[in-house]
């Protein structure tokens, strides 16, 4: 079922768009089923999971970490992850900045906005995101890169609602793109898109797109 999930959905999107599988509660067997058609980039939500999952896991896996990120948990994570996509503060990104120093690192991040009408969702708003990229403290980070932006829309059955959102997102992508990245090639990456609305989402610009039950089904307790 894995191999032809990831096969079929593969075939219909875009060369340009990546698909993270999203290995949240799913065990090593499940993941290496999926390693072995060739696919080699997986996203977590928890740091414990992540690190048991790096550890009895083969190394040329690229691990994204996609959940919330606690402050006090980002050195565990820094010799190894390849993008951090859910940067929600100045604070984080000075904590990964100097965790990623020590490690003789350069961390790739998204920045997270908040674009879902629901309250329990992470992520600056639009004031907040031009804050934090025009302020001294951001312009002295060294060793981290900001690669784009990453969004979660509503969880919603109302389809204009979710193209709606994540047009918002493209259209600040853009926005910040101009204003702030306008001379980098790095800013590129435009993170959204789940298993129940990732077609509408690579529609309206995703390069990035995070599934996981579409990919291994339901997952385990």
């Amino acid at each position: 079922m894995i191999i032809e999930n990831l096969k079929k959905i593969k075939l219909e999107i875009p060369d340009h768009v990546k698909l993270v599988a999203v290995s949240k509660k799913m065990p090593n067997v499940s993941i290496m089923e999926a390693y072995q058609t060739g696919h080699f980039l997986f996203g977590e939500n928890i740091v414990q999971e992540l690190l048991q999952k790096y550890e009895s896991l083969p190394k040329d896996i690229e691990w994204h970490m996609i959940g919330h990120l606690q402050s006090n948990k980002v050195k565990f994570i820094v010799p190894f992850v390849s993008l951090i996509q859910s940067v929600d503060s100045l604070k984080l990104l000075e904590i990964i900045d100097n965790e990623a120093l020590k490690n003789y690192r350069i961390i790739d991040c998204l920045l997270e906005v908040f674009i879902a009408d629901e309250e329990t969702k992470y992520g600056l708003d639009e004031q907040e995101l031009e804050k934090l990229l025009t302020s001294e403290t951001f312009s002295n980070l060294k060793n981290i890169r900001i690669r784009g932006l990453m969004g979660i829309a509503t969880l919603s059955q109302d389809k204009s609602k979710i193209r709606n959102e994540f047009k918002k997102l493209n259209e600040i992508f853009h926005k910040i793109k101009s204003a702030y990245f306008i001379n980098t090639d790095y800013f590129n990456e435009l993170s959204m898109g789940m298993s129940g609305d990732y077609q509408i989402a690579v529609e309206e610009g995703s390069t990035i797109i995070r599934l996981g039950s579409a990919i291994f089904g339901d997952r385990q307790n």
